[in-house]
């Protein structure tokens, strides 16, 4: 139970960094939407870019966060070296990268349909290999169970880059129409949507410098034969890895290329806002992520920890679901984060909601493979999802635009999750809590089937009214089954003496 208490409060403290973080950049999808109109497709590149981005991300630190966790609570090996080594060898290949993309840039920038626009390819490439270093800093940071500087780096990236963004898609247009000679010399209105890339970058090189502490201070060792033993673990989690991430971009880089028409990076950037909303599934999934992961390693010689395992999964999915009916409950409201020329694309919320739920149930049930070294189990079942994922958008996106690729994530983040399920009860059985998870799944689709059937004229105050009573019944049924008020934090003691 104390282990269980230790992955709360450290999901408090880095789900607060990712939801507040999140929340933060959120101001930059109404700020994008409001100056980047559909027509125009600027909110479609920047969707169609960061989809290549996240895909490189993956491929740059190729599995090294979890092998790093892996190692350095291996029992012989050195953590500090398994670090450094670390470093070595995603810093390496950051570096080739952007040489690489620099020597190719017009080649490769016309392949992904942005000729005319290079220098979106090449600050994208730097800022993306910037982010893969510091990866490892900041694992380096949740392995030491230091939360709060890891908290405290990610809101200084979030607030410098919204900072920035303000200044140059709010104050500075407006100044340069009144003097373009002064403002002329630090805005150019031709640059477009290539700010969003050029901010991105300049805030993500501030916040290296705050990483010297873990980059100094000690003496730097790159053990080759550690290398090829991390190597030899990390090359399936690159795999799963790559799957995963195309699990949840490939629809943004297959779009353009199958959606035939004008019209494409337009309906792509109605997808990419709407998605914006979906994503606080993402930031709970992430934040759990990060607790849980040291966590899980820390406690993989414990060979009574199926339980505890079960028991996690448990709350995980009673909370991503409560998370659920919240924002469908609350959408009359949170729409106006985007812009109204997005709305049409509402419906794909509780799609893309419900695949980010089953893909965090399957990030759960994936540490049977990782804890025994078989981590080409996750490989091939990623790999199956993201097949089904191609097939749905190839097959269905030129008939059925982005709504294809709503229901593509869904079905594939479905078969990756079954198949991890079913293999891992014979490989590494656990016993999940199946009925009462049940229970939960089926109180909630019944809830979310009477908010999605409220008739359309009755006013806001009215649905909204009606979603709160369902959200707090939800909320009830989890206080009174499995959350009773005296087992509660502080709050809890008051409840204890009444009885």
């Amino acid at each position: 139970m104390a282990g269980l208490k230790s992955v709360a409060k450290d999901t408090a403290i880095y789900g607060l960094s990712s939801i507040i973080g999140r929340f933060l950049n959120y101001l930059l999808v109404p700020l994008y939407t409001a100056k980047m109109s559909v027509e125009s497709g600027g909110y479609g590149i920047v969707t169609n870019i960061y989809a290549y981005v996240a895909l490189v991300m993956v491929l740059l630190t190729f599995g090294m966060e979890t092998t790093l966790f892996r190692f350095a609570n291996k029992e012989g090996e050195n953590p500090q070296t398994v670090y450094s080594t670390t470093l070595g060898m995603v810093g390496g290949v950051a570096l080739l990268f952007v040489a690489a993309v620099l020597a190719f840039l017009s080649p490769i920038s016309s392949a992904m349909g942005y000729a005319a626009h290079p220098e979106y390819v090449g600050v994208m490439a730097a800022c993306v290999a910037l982010d893969a270093f510091q990866a490892i800093p900041f694992a380096w940071l949740r392995y030491q169970h230091r939360p709060i500087k890891f908290f405290a780096l990610k809101m200084l990236f979030i607030v410098l880059n919204i900072a920035l963004n303000i200044l140059y898609f709010v104050v500075l247009p407006p100044l340069y129409a009144r003097h373009p000679d002064v403002v002329g010399l630090v805005y150019d209105p031709t640059v477009g949507p290539g700010y969003a890339f050029i901010l991105n970058l300049v805030s993500t090189g501030l916040v290296t410098f705050f990483f010297i502490p873990e980059l100094t201070g000690f003496k730097y060792r790159f053990d080759t034969g550690l290398m090829k033993r991390m190597l030899g673990y990390s090359w399936p989690i690159l795999l799963l890895g790559i799957a995963g991430i195309l699990n949840q971009t490939a629809d943004k880089i297959i779009f353009p290329l199958v959606y035939k028409g004008p019209e494409a990076q337009s309906e792509l950037a109605v997808y990419g806002a709407c998605v914006k909303i979906a994503m606080i599934m993402a930031m709970i999934t992430q934040a759990f992520r990060y607790a849980y992961e040291p966590f899980v390693f820390g406690k993989a010689k414990d060979r009574n920890s199926g339980e505890t395992y079960a028991t996690a999964m448990k709350f995980f999915i009673i909370f991503t679901l409560l998370a659920f009916l919240c924002v469908v409950g609350y959408m009359d409201i949170l729409k106006h984060i985007i812009a109204p020329d997005y709305w049409p694309g509402l419906r794909v919320v509780p799609i893309v909601m419900a695949a980010e739920i089953m893909m965090g149930i399957y990030f759960n049930l994936s540490f049977w493979y990782k804890l025994i070294d078989k981590t080409i189990y996750g490989a091939w079942f990623s790999a199956a999802g993201c097949l089904v994922l191609f097939a749905v958008n190839i097959i269905f996106v030129p008939q059925y635009s982005y709504m294809a690729c709503a229901w593509g994530g869904f079905a594939g983040y479905a078969t990756a999750m079954l198949l991890s399920y079913f293999v891992g009860q014979k490989q590494n059985p656990i016993d999940y809590p199946l009925k009462s998870i049940g229970i939960y799944v089926l109180i909630a689709a019944f809830f979310y089937a009477i908010m999605a059937f409220l008739p359309e004229s009755w006013p806001v105050w009215g649905r909204v009214g009606v979603n709160t009573v369902l959200v707090l019944l939800f909320i009830g049924h989890i206080l009174k089954h499995d959350l009773p008020l005296r087992s509660l934090p502080v709050i809890g003691k008051y409840f204890r003496k009444s009885n």
